[in-house]
């Protein structure tokens, strides 16, 4: 299931990095705050996204600032570790967007009419 998000970027959080118990391999993973205003009654909600691979973690800084409009694709994972529970939203793209396509406040609501030519005016058969 992939999911997505517009928002802003708020803020980056440090780097987590560490070695994998099982492989002895390097890792690294890095969480970053999106907000918007699409909660109720417009409301600011926050976002807490993952990205992990040092390859990643390198592009979020690189390509992303705080107060960047984007829109975010990504899954939701929950791992268990001793009957407990962890759910993330991992990030699988981070795009820029114009500013337009972010909306603090919808103030229109557009309806769209279909018209179908093919009907006659006069339903009846005679």
């Amino acid at each position: 299931m992939s999911l997505e998000i517009i928002g802003s970027i708020k803020e980056f959080l440090a780097v987590e990095s560490g070695i994998a118990k099982t492989s002895g391999n390097e890792w690294q993973k890095q969480n970053f705050i999106v907000s918007n205003n699409d909660g109720y009654e417009g409301k600011e909600q926050l976002f807490c996204f993952e990205v992990f691979g040092a390859e990643n973690v390198e592009n979020l800084a690189k390509y992303n600032k705080v107060g960047d409009n984007v829109k975010v694709s990504f899954n939701i994972g929950t791992n268990e570790w001793q009957g407990k529970y962890f759910t993330s939203l991992k990030s699988w793209r981070v795009e820029k967007i114009q500013d337009e396509g972010v909306q603090e406040h919808p103030t229109e609501t557009h309806t769209a009419t279909v018209v179908n030519d093919s009907e006659p005016d006069d339903p009846l058969p005679f």
